[in-house]
């Protein structure tokens, strides 16, 4: 299995390393790198996360401290859909328009 980050995942982790940059520019760094971290673990236990069928089919989370890791479990790819912070309005956010 390979690791893929979405457009969407992507710019939430640059919002996310900006966010955190404002007041500890390392902290950014070293945030970002244990996020990415605990993404590419999702490679080899693809299932650990809770599945989140409320949201959309196939879509599961997993925590990282105050964020939420969403992701797909496809063939070949665990794909990174999204990754926000636990206290927005994720049904909102994820569901479909």
């Amino acid at each position: 299995m390979r690791l893929e980050f979405s457009p969407a995942a992507n710019a939430d982790l640059v919002e996310i390393a900006s966010f955190i940059a404002r007041d500890n520019v390392p902290r950014a760094v070293t945030f970002i790198d244990e996020l990415e971290t605990s993404c590419a673990q999702l490679v080899d236990f693809p299932h650990s996360g809770v599945a989140r069928p409320e949201l959309r089919v196939g879509l599961r989370s997993k925590p990282h401290e105050s964020y939420v890791i969403f992701y797909s479990v496809l063939e070949q790819v665990i794909r990174i859909e999204r990754i926000l912070h636990g206290a927005r309005d994720v049904g909102a956010i994820l569901s479909p328009s």
